[in-house]
């Protein structure tokens, strides 16, 4: 897979478990809404199985978890195109809230 440096990849989880939680449906979601700029990678896995489906989105290192097809456009809008993870999406063993 080549790479173009500072390029921004959205990784989707696509292994067993979260395959079982709907990653199929979620990876096409990001293939629909995000922008051009934007690889959407049909990853294998994260790492983090049971709680998926995972989203990782680089080189930023925001992960997302249990993400929801219908979620995707929020994560889409919000932050690759608007710069802001969503806070109340971020997986939690990796982000902590902020006060």
């Amino acid at each position: 897979m080549k790479m173009i440096e500072s390029s921004r990849q959205v990784l989707v989880c696509q292994n067993r478990t979260c395959r079982k939680q709907n990653s199929a449906k979620v990876l096409a979601a990001f293939e629909k809404f995000s922008p051009s700029e934007v690889e959407v990678v049909a990853s294998s896995c994260l790492g983090q199985c049971g709680n998926g489906p995972m989203v990782l989105v680089l080189p930023e290192e925001v992960w997302y978890n249990a993400v929801c097809p219908e979620e995707v456009a929020a994560i889409t809008e919000q932050h690759l195109r608007g710069g802001k993870p969503v806070e109340k999406m971020l997986y939690r063993k990796f982000h902590r809230l902020s006060n």
